[in-house]
Parts: C-alpha cells; structure tokens; sequence
C-alpha cells in the first residue's frame, strides 16, 4: 500500500481566533469537489482536511481507474455540469498539447454538448480540485489534502461535542464537524472464491478476459453498457465500414456472445437535446408547498402531488399537446401509458427509432420534453421522498423509479453504436425476466439463470460459465455501515416511514413483508435501506434527534431516504443542504445559497 501522503496548501497571513473550527471530508470525489465548493462560501474561519483512501482527488469511483478504463465516456456534456470553478471546454482549452495523446479532443468540432472519456473528465474534476485549493490558500484558510488515507471509523462523542476518527494507521484525530462523502461501494463478498462470477463490472480491469463462450450480464442499463464496452474489446475489436460501425470477433472469441437479462426487457433511452441541461433548483417543491400538502394529507407529502404539481402542469404552456394526452392520468396510468409506448416491439427496433428521434432533437436543437420533465420530476421526488408515506414510497418504487431508470439513463451515441454493431454481428441480445427472475451462483464457476418467458410461459434455467451484475449501485442497510462506532453508540437509526393505512401494512405484513414493523404506539413502519437523515443530510440517533456535528452525502446508506440521486447533480444540491445547515450550526453570516433543503 502506498505511504500516507498529506498535501497542505500554506494558509496566507490571517488572524486566527482561539478556537478555530475545523471539518473533515471523508472521501474526496465529486462530492467532496461540492461541498469544498460550498464550503468556501462560509465567512466564518473553518479547517478543512480531507481523507482519500487512493491517491486521486476530485475524479471518486466513476471517473478514475476503479471505475473507466480508456473506452468509457461521460453520459454528460460539458453544459450538463453544475458550475465548478471553469468550464470543461475551457479546461480544455488550457490544457491543450498537456494531456496524453489518449485524450486527444478535436478541439475544432468540439461543442460543450460533447461527451468525452470518463478518464479524461476525471482529470478536469482533479483539476478543478486543485483550483480549489488554490482559492482556499488565497483566501488564507488551511486546508489539508491525506492521500492513501483510510478512515475505518467515525465516533460522535456527544460529550465533548466532536467526531472522532479513526484512521488505517490506527491513529485517531478529533474534529468539530464531519461529512461522509465516501461516494460507491460495490459488492465483493463471493466474488473472489467464484470463476466467471463478477457481482459488479468495477473496476473494469477485471472484465479484460478473452472468452469464448456466452456472458451473462444482469441489467440494461449504464452499468450494463460499461461492461459490453469493456467485454467486447478484449473479444474483438470495431471497425467502420460505409459510415457504420462494424464488430469483429477475435481469434479465440468466436462463440463469444453477451445476453442481457431485464425485467421488462428494454433499453435505456439515448441522449437527445436538453433544453435545460443542469437539473433546475426551481423544479424543486418549496418548504411551504411541501409543509402545505402535508397538512392537506395527514403529515404526509402526496406522491399524487408531486406528480400533478412538478410534472403534469408543467406541460400545460410548454406541451399543451402532450398535456391533452396525460390530463386525465395518474401516476400509474402514465407510467402504463408510457411503458405500452415501448413494449411490443423488438427492443433492438425500439432503440433504433429512439436513436432516429434523439438524432433529430440534437440536430434541430429540440428537447424531447416529457423526457426532460420526468427527469426533473425524479430530481424532485429525490429530496423530500422521506415524507412520503409507506405506500406512497412503495409506488414510487415499484411503479415510477423502474420508468426513470429506463428513460432518463441518456445513452451517448457512440456507445449506441456499438450496441447496434454487436447485435447486428449476433453477438448480442435481450431477454427479457420479470420481477421472479434470479441467480443461482455455481460451486464450479459461473451461474444458472433462471426465468420465465412471459411469451409463452416457458421457465428456463440457462447455464453462464461467466456472469457480471450490472444492476447497478446497491442501496446497502444500516448493517453495513462501515463505521461501527457510529452503530456501537446508536448515533445511527434505521430509515423507515410511517403507514397511512393500518390496514394495508397489516395485509402487507400478511403476505409476508418481512420489512414492516410496529412501534410501541402500535403505529406501522416500512424499514427503507441505509440511514435516517434530515433533510440537510445529517445523521439522525435512536431518539430521533439530529446530530449538528456528522453528515452524510455517501449514497449507498441513504438510498431509503433519496431512492434516486442523479449523480453530479444530486453532489451539487446535497453539499448546498449541507453547508447551509453547517452555516446555521456554526452562527456564520454567509450568502444564502437559494437551496430548497
């Protein structure tokens, strides 16, 4: 393991008060990037010292080698971007004839609404840390940077109102404040003692096998996509022929194959036109609405609210033909509107004609809207969704959240072009597996896939000799939180919400839901994985109180309360939530940062 390494910017001439505050980040990725953003804001004077158990900063799991190698590419454009301290393009710019010749831009047909390497975007989000840093110094505060520095443990220690942590070395070190921005962790446990069993394509290094044979891969989403990339470049290679793109299996690869395994067997939708591309802070539901509501609905926010306010009616000016369409629908009623859109077609057909109508929203610059809205709306639904009520959070799960993870993926075109390449060599298809398809993991090596065609009622149990699970980030449970002083002191408690309904949770319950529990009032709960948080992202103890002094933008222990979170867009709106709340804690006088937390 590398040698701990501490990176310190000399703080420029400044008058120290006593007791200056100080804060740790654990983890420095995109969220971290955000919150240091954010931070810089306060006016009071704050330490900040960061934690990073690699050697990269800014880049986190996406966007460095634990998570790209050189054929993956950004489902983002440069104008996607909440702001940092420059443009991509202007980056760009500066760093012309500084970079490897592997991140070669054509800098002359180069647009802001270009995708572009993850590597390579991971090197300007590096970049933009530095600059960070920079500014820091230059506004004389002490920041310090530990390299190859792992935190195993975070304790509250209510008494002397700190956070203590405990590091690899096993060296300890007391702060004022914390904020858990630790970003992914994938699954690992089975893994290793399994040939052919991979449960997640990260970091890709790992799918750099020749085979010749047919690969299982669970999912058709991004994640997917990142391991057909990865698979299909050590099984063949690409070339152009007459302006298409054509697969060429390798010598050694010509059983090679790749089936895809979806619920409803789709493909994620391709990236077309944004006319808004940063996700809007005005699409957001204020404090007062969502206080009205729940007022309105028994201390609950309505789903069938969020729905009608911050998605239906806003296709009233915009779409008035759209709206004629969707007026009279519910939620359920859209989503089946929508789902019958896509369904009954091959999806390889579908996703042709998806591609044909992106391709023209890019070339005459006009968004596909309703798109573009059910983004927004999970955008929306992301940071009050712990107000739901059980049943309302169990349709949002069940009923829209398997919608937008289909429309709202953006597949770049270039990775669409592949897909179609392989597929038209055979070399890859979609199978479609329900809700009750599942994996049964091999001694030998591989798995058996068992499912049930919906066609004609067929079960199959078809045998892999390699699998990849690319269903994406997990949301883990409280169990695995991995800071065990936080769970030893109960500074932690289980995400849950409260029924509406006696008598749906007590039908529930009878089915067989094991996650539903009672209190001692006789009130029913449904336990959401990972983590109570408030709405500013603090932790919340068994007592229910908020604690002032840890946060946490990590999202694999918040998925109860933020069931979607939309990557650098939910870095940006989460570390204003923080440090306006950080802001408050502290007495500080700062610019309000016009965030509905």
């Amino acid at each position: 393991m590398e040698q701990a390494k501490v990176v310190e910017y000399p703080a420029a001439s400044m008058n120290h008060k006593n007791n200056p505050k100080n804060i740790a980040i654990i983890g420095a990725g995109p969220s971290s990037l955000y919150l240091l953003k954010h931070l810089l804001t306060l006016d009071k004077e704050l330490e900040i010292e960061v934690f990073e158990k690699t050697g990269i900063v800014g880049a986190g799991m996406p966007y460095s080698p634990q998570g790209a190698t050189a054929e993956h590419i950004t489902n983002v454009s440069g104008n996607e971007i909440p702001p940092l301290v420059m443009t991509l393009s202007r980056w760009l710019d500066e760093m012309a004839g500084k970079l490897p010749e592997q991140y070669a831009i054509d800098r002359d047909n180069f647009t802001q609404h270009h995708v572009v390497p993850r590597l390579l975007f991971g090197k300007y989000l590096a970049g933009q840390f530095s600059l960070l840093r920079e500014q820091a110094a230059n506004e004389g505060r002490v920041i310090k940077v530990h390299l190859n520095t792992e935190v195993t443990d975070l304790t509250d220690c209510h008494e002397e109102q700190k956070v203590q942590l405990t590091l690899g070395s096993g060296k300890t070190r007391e702060f004022d404040y914390a904020v858990v921005c630790s970003g992914h962790r994938w699954p690992e446990k089975g893994e290793s003692a399994r040939k052919g069993y991979f449960l997640s394509p990260y970091p890709p290094t790992k799918l750099a096998l020749q085979v010749n044979h047919a690969v299982a891969i669970k999912g058709s989403s991004l994640t997917a996509i990142d391991a057909i990339r990865t698979l299909a470049r050590h099984n063949g290679s690409f070339e152009e022929e007459n302006g298409k793109l054509r697969f060429v299996p390798a010598e050694g690869s010509e059983k090679f194959k790749i089936v895809m395994h979806s619920r409803n067997g789709l493909l994620p939708a391709i990236r077309f036109h944004l006319r808004q591309p940063e996700l809007s802070q005005d699409s957001l539901l204020t404090q007062e609405e969502v206080d009205a509501n729940k007022k309105e609905n028994g201390g609950f926010l309505s789903l069938d609210f969020v729905f009608e306010q911050n998605f239906k009616r806003r296709f009233q000016k915009s779409d008035p033909e759209f709206y004629k369409r969707i007026k009279n629908h519910n939620l359920e009623s859209f989503v089946d509107l929508v789902m019958s859109m896509r369904e009954g077609k091959p999806p390889f057909r579908l996703f042709r004609e998806e591609y044909e109508e992106a391709e023209e929203s890019i070339r005459r610059r006009k968004s596909i809207f309703w798109k573009e809205m059910l983004a927004e709306l999970s955008f929306t639904m992301n940071y009050p969704a712990k107000y739901l009520s059980a049943e309302d959070m169990l349709r949002l799960k069940n009923v829209l959240m398997p919608l937008v993870s289909i429309v709202i993926a953006f597949v770049p075109q270039s990775s669409c072009d592949e897909l179609f390449a392989l597929h038209d060599a055979g070399r890859l298809d979609i199978v479609t597996v329900g809700q009750e398809g599942r994996v049964e993991p091999l001694k030998e090596g591989g798995i058996r896939y068992h499912y049930t065609d919906e066609h004609d009622g067929k079960k199959h149990a078809i045998r892999y000799h390699t699998y990849v699970d690319c269903s994406g980030q997990p949301h883990l449970s409280i169990e695995d939180l991995p800071f065990p002083g936080l769970l030893r002191r109960k500074s932690v408690s289980q995400a849950a919400l409260r029924f509406k309904s006696r008598e749906e949770a007590e039908k529930l319950l009878a089915e067989g839901n094991e996650l539903i529990v009672q209190n001692e009032h006789g009130e029913y709960f449904l336990k959401v994985s990972g983590i109570t948080i408030t709405d500013h992202f603090q932790i919340v103890n068994e007592y229910n109180i908020p604690n002032d002094r840890i946060y946490i933008m990590a999202v694999p222990y918040i998925g109860g309360y933020n069931p979607d979170y939309s990557g650098l867009d939910f870095c940006e709106q989460a570390s204003r939530c923080i440090v306006e709340k950080l802001g408050q804690v502290m007495n500080a006088s700062h610019p309000p940062l016009h965030a509905e937390c």
